[in-house]
């Protein structure tokens, strides 16, 4: 049996017990991340009271996370092409349950910067291989879908996150938040060594011997199809290669668009994401309240999700991403010149959830589709990689303006205006062919 042939059995059959057991410790996975990303932001009212931080030193410490995460999808992620994707999960999950124990034990700021950026790094690294596992395991009908409720577990983590830490800074302390996440992460390393498969598309392109046919024969049983008497032939592509690849007529324009659409996008992202408690309690509103404002907004990200999914089925997930990012952007300066009446900023931070939360599953889904399997990773990992330098950036942006007390409509336009850049790339990529 050919490579070819045993991908299309994959993606024109139904979905079978062991890729949906496969899907869901990635959704799992994704989780931990989103609750790690997000432990700074909630805790951020507690320390800065208990450090007396200023706006520009918080910003610092929400970009530090963000910076790890840089280096891990940049370096770390690309060596899941040749390590593995099974591999680098692994190792992540390791990283993300021993950075977020230290962050609980840091006793200045400084610590914590240091501690988040080590954690990020597992962060960082950690999302285009289970991206990309939950690409190639899942069907053609139900690829995008699959990428969307793996996007959205992220933000159930935030969620979950922003409950359980209200009722663990206020009867533990700030540092049982981060306690949590590592034995939340401690907890899923021996679940994910059990179920995650090693990605398909590197056990057919690696050189052929017995120890890979016999991963491979492995697999294939798992996912009931015939066994290989002999390593199906397959074009193997090195890592030098790979890069090149990125940079042909025919991938440069694609990878640009992606690069960009995902930097400008997390930038806003990641700037509500970070200061919407901080600025909830700014506006003179209490701790409790400023966590479920950000909860509203992650919880309708969840619903944006999940309706990109749905009806990505149908219509096309770059035309949806685009869409929902525009609507984004003037849900965002909404906000920004709003009255500070409660209800008026919960529904408001609602739509801005359900919209850019939404977009961001669209961008999930669509890097599987622009990179061929043999660079997926590499891929991902380098346009992800440049996506958190625009994460790192809205954040540190905000607590600058925060700090020279410009007016809160203002800030928020000029950190909503990234989502138009984003609205345009996204629209024009194309998904890439074999042909």
């Amino acid at each position: 049996m050919r490579s070819i042939d045993i991908k299309q059995t994959i993606y024109t059959n139904n979905m079978g017990l062991f890729q949906i057991i496969a899907v869901a410790i990635c959704v799992m996975i994704s989780l931990i991340d989103g609750f790690d990303v997000l432990t700074i932001a909630f805790v951020a009212p507690s320390l800065a009271e208990q450090w007396h931080i200023m706006p520009e030193q918080l910003g610092l410490l929400f970009s530090a996370g963000l910076a790890g995460m840089i280096i891990g999808a940049l370096f770390i992620a690309p060596l899941a092409d040749k390590l593995g994707r099974r591999f680098i999960i692994l190792s992540c999950l390791t990283i993300l349950t021993v950075g977020m124990f230290l962050s609980g034990l840091s006793s200045n700021h400084i610590e914590l910067i240091i501690t988040r950026i080590f954690t990020g790094i597992g962060m960082g690294a950690i999302l285009p291989g289970i991206n990309t596992v939950v690409a190639e395991y899942s069907s053609n009908r139900y690829r995008a879908l699959a990428i969307s409720i793996m996007a959205v577990g992220y933000t159930v983590g935030t969620v979950v996150g922003g409950v359980i830490s209200i009722y663990l800074i206020k009867y533990l302390g700030w540092q049982y938040v981060f306690f949590f996440g590592s034995a939340f992460s401690f907890l899923m390393l021996p679940i994910a060594w059990f179920n995650i498969p090693e990605s398909l598309d590197f056990l057919l392109t690696k050189e052929a011997n017995g120890k890979s046919l016999a991963k491979l024969n492995y697999v294939l049983k798992k996912l009931h199809i015939p066994l290989c008497q002999e390593f199906p032939s397959a074009v193997t592509t090195n890592q030098k290669t790979s890069l090149k690849l990125l940079f042909t007529p025919r991938m440069f324009r694609a990878t640009v668009l992606l690069c960009i659409s995902n930097f400008m996008l997390m930038c806003s992202l990641y700037f509500l994401m970070n200061w919407t408690p901080k600025i909830f309690v700014d506006l003179g509103y209490s701790k409790d309240l400023s966590i479920m404002g950000s909860l509203v907004m992650n919880i309708s990200g969840i619903a944006g999700g999940l309706a990109l999914g749905w009806f990505s089925r149908q219509y096309s997930v770059q035309k949806i991403t685009a869409l929902l990012t525009l609507i984004g952007f003037i849900a965002v300066v909404a906000f920004g010149f709003s009255s500070n009446i409660l209800p008026i900023l919960f529904v408001i931070i609602g739509l801005i959830g359900f919209t850019v939360l939404g977009a961001m599953a669209g961008l999930y889904a669509t890097a599987p589709a622009v990179f061929p399997p043999e660079v997926r990773a590499t891929g991902t990992g380098i346009v992800l990689g440049l996506a958190r330098f625009g994460a790192t950036l809205g954040p540190y942006i905000a607590g600058l303006l925060i700090a020279v007390e410009l007016p809160r409509g203002y800030y928020f336009l000029i950190l909503a205006l990234p989502l138009l850049v984003s609205s345009s790339c996204v629209f024009a990529i194309r998904p890439y062919r074999n042909n």
